[in-house]
């Protein structure tokens, strides 16, 4: 296991389920690119009794084909060609039983949501095949994965029939972290400074199928001119691709981010409603709840306000960096990321993204503020302006169990971050409206996170406590 970067928690995970002496099944899910397959593999090192990978869009006889030509070439033998599902899992108790010595039996079903074809059957007849005889089987080892988190969440995790509770290990494979991502880059001979891997994964995330697409012999600038916008680019179709293959009615998913990725502070439910026109119904519900499960979008809730008033804001950065700058871009100018340096909707995409960055690695944010065993609840606030006040809005709250809040400022610059007359009165004003609007009576610490650190100077006293790019590494 040496090839994997990260994922202890989970290596540790499936170390248990393999040392219990009950039929294990493993479920593995998340978002498409982020490694599950490559974690399963490297994790059993191949040493499957069986393994199956469901294709994208055939026919369920298509799907049975494919699955009759891997049971032959496994048994060994000319089995017949499967009718249907329930012939195909009965082939598969078959093998098994004929090949077992009593050690673990590890089968591993790959994108298993392609294979649920609608009335294909398929489901049903897994549920017959794990509890009639699967479950009972102390040396099987069942792997289960697919990047539809939404089927994988519904059908198998929270199964109301056959599959009910049957699941004994669940694994949800989350994007890298920045210092994982670090680690990836330098175990492919990529060593960029901090300040160029928090700007690819402010584009990228922590998607390892990304991250491996870059050429250490480029730069960073040149590499995403080359994924992203030379024309047919080994990225310029990833965005369609992404949101088709994971949830079956895609154009009414893009139209929800679409919506979304227009207000960088989120939408609420009413507002969805009227920039889509979708009907706010149960459906709607479920698509907010699949895009929150697969990790595109974050609910926010305002402090001081009830949790029916949240807000919904896109937070894949690929999503957004796709409607920002690539839609409208692709294949124009070949070059266009590199010319962007200096320009100012990059400058405010960084800015923004970054606060998106910091929202992502917030136990690294309570570690170096010294709380990382203190209860918090996370959260935004704003207040609308009139005409004889200016509004104010902090992106980042944390209210803590210590009867203290943190105020958080955060701000992506290219060297020391310097506080001016200006914004240390806007900052004042901000911390002052706060409390008279939430009236709270907890202990303010304005917390000012940056790239590079606050200059010192005659307004930096103000700030109570710093969080630099380091610290989220």
């Amino acid at each position: 296991m040496e090839n994997i970067i990260g994922r202890e928690k989970e290596i540790r995970r499936l170390d248990r389920a393999l040392e219990e002496k009950e039929a294990q099944l493993i479920i593995v899910y998340g978002r498409r690119r982020v490694g599950k397959t490559f974690l399963v593999n490297e994790y059993f090192k191949g040493g499957f009794s069986f393994k199956f990978t469901g294709s994208f869009n055939q026919s369920t006889s298509e799907q049975l084909r494919n699955f009759w030509y891997e049971i032959n070439r496994a048994a060994k033998k000319d089995l017949p060609l499967p009718k249907n599902w329930t012939e195909a899992f009965s082939m598969l108790r078959d093998y098994l039983e004929t090949c077992s010595t009593g050690e673990k039996q590890v089968v591993f079903f790959d994108e298993m949501p392609w294979m649920d074809r609608q009335k294909s059957g398929f489901l049903p007849a897994f549920e017959w095949f794990w509890n009639s005889w699967g479950s009972t089987r102390k040396d099987l080892v069942f792997v289960v994965c697919g990047s539809a988190t939404s089927w994988m969440t519904e059908k198998i995790d929270h199964n109301k029939g056959g599959l009910f509770n049957r699941q004994t290990c669940r694994l949800f494979l989350e994007p890298f972290n920045l210092y994982e991502t670090e680690q990836f880059l330098n175990a492919r001979d990529i060593y960029w400074s901090r300040y160029d891997i928090v700007q690819c994964y402010m584009i990228m995330g922590g998607i390892p199928y990304y991250l491996k697409l870059l050429n250490k012999n480029a730069s960073l600038n040149e590499n995403i001119d080359m994924l992203f916008f030379r024309k047919r680019g080994e990225l310029w179709d990833e965005f369609d691709h992404l949101y088709y293959t994971l949830f079956t009615n895609g154009a009414q998913y893009i139209k929800i981010v679409k919506a979304l990725s227009k207000k960088k502070a989120g939408l609420t439910w009413a507002e969805i409603i009227g920039k889509t026109g979708l009907p706010g119904n149960g459906a709607l519900t479920k698509m907010l709840a699949n895009l929150e499960n697969s990790g595109f979008i974050r609910s926010n809730d305002y402090f001081g306000h009830k949790k029916r008033e949240k807000t919904y804001q896109l937070s894949d950065y690929f999503t957004i960096f796709y409607f920002q700058f690539i839609q409208d871009n692709n294949g124009k100018d070949e070059h266009f990321w590199s010319n962007m340096t200096d320009n100012p909707a990059r400058l405010a995409w960084a800015g923004l993204a970054y606060e998106r960055v910091c929202k992502d690695h917030l136990a690294q944010i309570k570690r170096k503020l010294g709380i990382s065993g203190v209860m918090t609840e996370v959260s935004a606030w704003q207040k609308a302006g009139n005409e004889e006040e200016e509004g104010a809005q902090i992106d980042l709250v944390i209210s803590r169990r210590d009867r203290v809040i943190n105020l958080c400022e955060i701000k992506f610059v290219s060297g020391e971050y310097e506080i001016s007359k200006e914004y240390d009165l806007r900052l004042k004003n901000k911390v002052r409206l706060f409390v008279e609007t939430t009236k709270t009576n907890y202990t303010i610490q304005t917390t000012m996170i940056t790239t590079y650190g606050v200059k010192k100077n005659k307004y930096s006293n103000f700030v109570s406590k710093e969080v630099d790019m380091d610290d989220l590494f």
